[in-house]
């Protein structure tokens, strides 16, 4: 599972594999980005993950060929890791004070707003990368019975902590921001803060749970905010 190696500019260029979105792709991407900060840590200026693609960016140019030459060479199956254990549980009220789509997103899929909450609850999801927005998770793992178009029409101003789904992903929005997808509810969990080191609490490869709460335990999150929970 090699990926192929494309220049985008003198200093960016993009590793991109034919195979479906999967832990297994996870994996060679990591175990690649592991071998890229390794052998080529002092050019490196940012690595940027996608569900089928890492871009290096770098300092300085590299011979024409060099990167596509190193890849051939790279035994990645030596170096791929176990996928993280961790799993992050997200409390989400999934209401239609917290989630203004819930009713109408349930009648487009013929199912009752509790099937829908159960669907959409039910999954671990798989992080693969954050992107967007500062802190936006980019999750795999969304029951096909949920895959839903991306609005026509975007929302102008979608509520911090909205748990959505656009097309075949869930998310949330880690701020307040315009969106296209549809609102399901709304975590009380913050998703990123960017006083810390680390403004994130989770990485790549680490899963994330949807626990559904009341509209009353929203409340008393949104006055007393907690730190996530990992299992």
């Amino acid at each position: 599972m090699k990926p192929s190696v494309k220049q985008i500019s003198p200093l960016i260029y993009e590793f991109e594999w034919d195979s479906k979105v999967s832990d297994q792709l996870l994996q060679h991407q990591l175990s690649l980005k592991a071998n890229l900060q390794k052998d080529f840590g002092s050019a490196i200026i940012e690595l940027r993950m996608g569900f089928k693609t890492l871009a290096v960016v770098l300092s300085k140019p590299l011979e024409a060929t060099l990167l596509e030459d190193w890849v051939k060479s790279l035994n990645l199956k030596k170096s791929l890791k176990a996928l993280p254990e961790k799993i992050w549980q997200i409390p989400v009220c999934y209401s239609k004070e917290t989630g203004r789509d819930l009713e109408a997103l349930a009648k487009h899929k013929n199912i009752s707003q509790e099937e829908l909450i159960s669907l959409h609850s039910q999954p671990l999801y798989r992080l693969h990368f954050y992107g967007f927005l500062p802190g936006f998770m980019y999750l795999n793992g969304l029951k096909e019975e949920l895959h839903t178009a991306r609005k026509s029409v975007p929302d102008l101003t979608v509520p911090v902590g909205s748990v959505a789904i656009g097309g075949s992903q869930t998310g949330i929005y880690p701020s307040s921001s315009p969106g296209g997808w549809h609102l399901l509810g709304q975590t009380p969990i913050s998703l990123f803060d960017s006083k810390l080191s680390i403004p994130v609490f989770a990485i790549a490869g680490e899963r994330i749970e949807f626990t559904p709460i009341t509209i009353q335990e929203f409340e008393h999150l949104t006055k007393h905010p907690q730190k996530p929970i990992s299992r």
